[in-house]
């Protein structure tokens, strides 16, 4: 649903619910003024309610926001519940003013405005979503987590919030409810990529390759050729020695983005694996020219010529060694604290003789 369609659904609900309060609140106050017509027939209860008034001020924060005059709408809203404390009437002021404050993106009122709304309206959907939007708009994503969940229960079929949940318990490494509100996203949309390619996100950070292999593989079935998954499906083959079908995927993924400098630095390394020295090198090469900064390509670089220089009898060739040392030294430069930097400067060291 885009976000006019979602914007128009919200002020069809604000009004909703003031037609379902001013309904209730007009047949007690008709059931009231009978019995007291007899006895003070000129007095206009209705018209000097202060209910009547909130109502009032609530509608005229409605049409308010309607014309872009927010902060009228905002003094009108916060006049009203002071007014009436139902629910009926608090609900709808407090999701209007979260509505607003979301618009100008005070997040911090906004949130606070929707949960008092869903104080007074526990199983208001929509309030619940907006809330974990902003909240995981403020990276503040327990409470978002917590807000999508109840969303949840309340819509089981609702995609976007399965989607956000699992994605903001991802976000606070539950990853147990993120991969459970993740199945159940895909439930619902058995053919959505996005999903798919979560679900292998979440899958490579539990280490259960095999099932982040099939989720990426689905993933690709439903949207071919993207770059975004291609390279993570790669990574997972190599990390479970499938190096012919890693190749097979980044020879593809430097076609469709021929300056993709990390898909030609994992091709060096996956024919490094294949023992194929010449075109790691190439591959290697090309990841350096797209980014002369890639020490981690420079690092694999050095591996590459000091593999292709070994002899039979364990000489090396005196201009690939020199290069290998070279790259090491270079990729020193860039990153000193690189991971296992102590085993490179060894390296260095031995092959510097």
């Amino acid at each position: 649903m885009s976000d006019g369609d979602n914007s128009v659904k919200a002020k069809a609900n604000h009004l909703l619910l003031f037609i379902c309060y001013f309904s209730i609140f007009s047949l007690l106050l008709s059931s009231g003024c009978d019995r007291q017509q007899k006895q003070k027939p000129a007095v206009d209860l209705y018209g000097d309610a202060p209910q009547k008034q909130a109502v009032d001020l609530y509608v005229d924060a409605v049409m308010l926001k309607e014309l872009g005059q927010n902060e009228l709408a905002i003094e009108r809203l916060n006049s009203a519940v002071k007014l009436e404390k139902h629910p009926s009437l608090q609900a709808p002021a407090y999701s209007l003013l979260g509505e607003i404050y979301l618009e100008r993106k005070d997040y911090d009122k906004s949130a606070a405005s929707y949960e008092k709304a869903i104080q007074q309206n526990p199983w208001s959907f929509n309030d619940l979503l907006n809330l974990g939007k902003i909240y995981q708009l403020m990276k503040d994503f327990a409470p978002a987590a917590q807000a999508y969940t109840t969303a949840c229960n309340i819509d089981r079929g609702h995609l976007e919030a399965h989607i956000n949940a699992a994605k903001c318990y991802r976000k606070i490494w539950d990853y147990g409810n993120a991969l459970k509100y993740g199945q159940r996203a895909k439930r619902i949309d058995p053919n959505s990529s996005e999903i798919h390619n979560f679900l292998g996100d979440l899958y490579v950070r539990k280490k259960d390759h095999a099932r982040a292999i099939r989720s990426y593989k689905r993933c690709l079935e439903i949207d071919s050729d993207n770059p975004a998954v291609m390279i993570p499906l790669a990574v997972e083959y190599l990390r479970t020695n499938r190096n012919e079908p890693a190749r097979d995927v980044l020879e593809s993924m430097v076609k469709i983005q021929p300056g993709n400098g990390t898909a030609y630095k994992h091709l060096g390394y996956c024919y490094l694996r294949l023992k194929e020295k010449d075109k790691s090198i190439v591959n290697y090469n090309k990841a350096v020219e797209i980014n002369e900064n890639d020490w981690d390509a420079r690092r694999g670089l050095g591996v590459a010529y000091i593999l292709k220089g070994t002899n039979e009898d364990g000489t090396i060739d005196e201009q690939l060694k020199a290069e290998a040392v070279r790259q090491w030294q270079r990729s020193l430069e860039i990153k000193p604290n690189q991971p296992n930097r102590e085993s490179l400067l060894k390296y260095i060291r031995v092959f510097s003789r």
